[in-house]
């Protein structure tokens, strides 16, 4: 039996932005004067508050990060689903909790993400800050689709980014709370129960996610 899931809802899970150019970010453990680091250097767990331009109040999120951003998974506002980023494996899993599904989708070609840095960006330290109670280096980002500011902790989480992203993106987020700590393997991964509905790649779109899942194959469920 094969469960049908609409691009819109693909792209409430994906939410705001949601995606990560696999091979353009290298591992950085550490600031330094020409960019900041590129992805937190210790496992975290981040709440955020986000608003895409245009949306018209904002919408509060979390996110865990392993070291180095070799995982991430981001809850979309509401409880809706997951997105769950394996940069090892270029693959995306989104789960959708109201319909107790989620695909797996070949990112080969690179989706990116607000809440990772890479080195295409060019970089302008302007100073420092103070976010969730934890300081912070400005830094003026330049990219290919426009301008953004954020505030990166020298362990390299963003606490604070405004502007245009990579994928050209609009809109700003902040984080409310910063947890450090060891993250268990089963956050990145579907919960039991859930079915897989194949999917084999994600078709350019201009909505929320910057990509849909191509429709096709049957449902399995997660053991």
């Amino acid at each position: 039996m094969t469960h049908p899931t609409t691009g819109r809802a693909m792209s409430l899970a994906m939410l705001a932005g949601v995606a990560v150019a696999f091979g353009a970010a290298a591992p950085a453990h550490a600031q330094n004067d020409a960019h900041p680091p590129l992805a937190p250097a210790r496992d975290v767990q981040v709440e955020y508050n986000v608003q895409p331009d245009g949306a018209p109040a904002l919408k509060a999120i979390q996110t865990w990060f392993t070291a180095n951003g070799g995982m991430m998974r981001i809850d979309s506002p509401e409880g809706l689903g997951s997105t769950i980023l394996d940069r090892a494996a270029r693959q995306v899993t989104i789960v959708l909790n109201k319909q107790k599904v989620y695909t797996q989708l070949d990112a080969r070609n690179g989706i990116r993400n607000p809440f990772l840095l890479d080195l295409s960006m060019q970089f302008t330290r302007k100073g420092t800050g103070q976010v969730a109670g934890l300081a912070c280096t400005v830094w003026d980002i330049v990219s290919g689709r426009g301008t953004a500011t954020a505030c990166v902790t020298d362990d390299g989480v963003i606490l604070r980014e405004d502007g245009v992203d990579g994928d050209g993106m609009k809109g700003r987020l902040e984080a409310t709370k910063v947890t450090y700590g060891p993250l268990p393997v089963s956050l990145f991964q579907p919960p039991q129960g859930y079915q897989l509905v194949m999917r084999h790649r994600v078709a350019p779109s201009h909505d929320v996610g910057g990509g849909q899942p191509v429709t096709g194959g049957a449902a399995q469920p997660n053991p």
